[in-house]
């Protein structure tokens, strides 16, 4: 396997590592969630390995499995929390494929709701959020919690 722990100036990495972990709403073995800080809708996490590694392919098996019980948590959270209609989950590898932070690997898992503003995004290239990120964070955070405790 590939991958270090952390690098300078990956603001995964700083999340990680505590310099900036506001948008952290849950730390597991091997990934963490956080809200994404520039969201296409309220409630827009990511499920990020705490290594820093670019592709899917140089996860390792513990990794992998964490990441999808989290993107499940994340999506019983994020229906209790915010009831959308649907889900996007997804993985961005390369530039071309859409990814914003190029080499450390993370899963979004993003709320819709019928008739939301994320066209928004792309046509007016502007983001409308009714809720501030730290009022997402504490929302989410002790389900989180909750979850955890659950059973899996």
């Amino acid at each position: 396997m590939t991958g270090t722990g952390k690098v300078a100036g990956c603001v995964f990495c700083e999340a990680f590592s505590g310099h900036d972990d506001s948008l952290v709403v849950f730390r597991g073995t091997s990934c963490f969630v956080i809200l994404n800080k520039f969201p296409y809708n309220n409630g827009h996490l990511m499920v990020v390995p705490n290594r820093h590694i670019a592709t899917v392919a140089e996860a390792g098996h513990d990794e992998l499995c964490e990441m999808m019980m989290l993107a499940r948590r994340a999506e019983l959270a994020l229906r209790e929390a915010y009831a959308p209609h649907g889900l996007n989950m997804g993985i961005n590898l390369g530039k071309p494929a859409g990814a914003g932070i190029l080499d450390h690997l993370h899963m979004h898992v993003v709320p819709r709701w019928n008739g939301d503003t994320n066209f928004m995004t792309v046509v007016g290239e502007t983001r409308v959020l009714p809720e501030e990120l730290p009022v997402s964070a504490e929302r989410l955070k002790p389900i989180f919690g909750r979850l955890a405790e659950g059973p899996q």
